[in-house]
């Protein structure tokens, strides 16, 4: 069974409490296209700024993981999950799950920083955690659509 709301903004199954359409309202749109440049700026971040350099062995990045024990396999493994997950952040039915597995990823960083590196860099992760909480949140609406997707698969 659907509904609109009298206001307009969305349409639910109620049996299901899936939003079937969002808001068609300007003040809607305007905040989906934030959170869509939201997306796109930590895509590239994490892309560019974060998987490159472990990607291609920069210097910086190869002395962080040997000065943490993890050395060259470590940070190929963490630049492949940056990357993997900057993409995923652009794909709508991956969104929510790209976020929440990157804010993982973030509170291991979180972890590291304090511990190897005496949180010298322990603010950036959980400035990055904000957004991606954000996102999480505000795309949940797909994780519904994924494991359709994923059982019609299996």
């Amino acid at each position: 069974m659907s509904e609109i709301s009298a206001s307009g903004t969305s349409a639910t199954d109620t049996s299901s409490g899936t939003v079937i359409a969002e808001s068609a309202t300007p003040r809607g749109r305007r905040a989906r296209a934030a959170l869509f440049g939201l997306q796109m700026l930590l895509a590239l971040f994490y892309a560019i700024a974060s998987a490159l350099p472990k990607l291609i062995a920069h210097s910086s990045a190869a002395e962080s993981f040997d000065q943490i024990g993890w050395g060259n396999t470590g940070m190929y493994i963490i630049g492949v999950l940056e990357l993997a997950g900057a993409v995923a952040l652009l794909i709508p039915v991956l969104q929510s799950v790209a976020a929440m597995a990157l804010g993982a990823l973030m509170v291991g960083a979180f972890v590291v920083q304090l511990t190897a590196f005496d949180g010298e860099n322990a603010a950036t992760p959980l400035i990055l955690i904000v957004p991606l909480a954000l996102i999480a949140w505000a795309r949940r609406g797909r994780n519904a659509d994924l494991l359709r997707l994923v059982r019609r698969q299996a």
